[in-house]
């Protein structure tokens, strides 16, 4: 059973940047598929990000498309998340996620083992 604990989050100003890390432990990371997703208040668990067992391929949210990059150091067993132009709406608690198997799945209930989350905030 792998264990993930995201950190990196805070409070940025819009047009800034900060990057999200994911460390896995209690498991082989390049044996998961990776995703980031975020969750406002008063909203469901949405997709950002997703990135396959050797990082070769990737996958995202259209509204993150071209702001954020997702990648992954199997060796490290990181993942992480570069957010660049973050924007108002881009303020959420940021979780990553783990699922065995190749697939590029965008809907979090397919995912099984999730961290605890961290909270990114941008607002003037």
């Amino acid at each position: 059973q792998v264990q993930l604990v995201e950190s990196g989050g805070g409070l940025v100003q819009p047009g800034g940047s900060l990057r999200l890390s994911c460390a896995a432990s209690g498991g082989t990371l390049s044996a998961y598929t990776m995703g980031w997703f975020r969750q406002a208040p008063g909203k469901e668990r949405e997709f950002v990000a997703a990135i396959s067992l050797s990082g070769g391929d990737t996958r995202y949210a259209d509204s993150v498309k071209g702001r954020f990059t997702i990648s992954r150091d199997n060796a490290k067993n990181t993942v992480t998340l570069q957010t660049n132009s973050l924007k108002p709406e881009d303020t959420a608690v940021y979780y990553c996620g783990a699922r065995r198997g190749m697939a590029l799945y965008i809907s979090p209930s397919l995912y099984t083992y999730w961290g605890q989350g961290t909270q990114v905030t941008v607002s003037l």
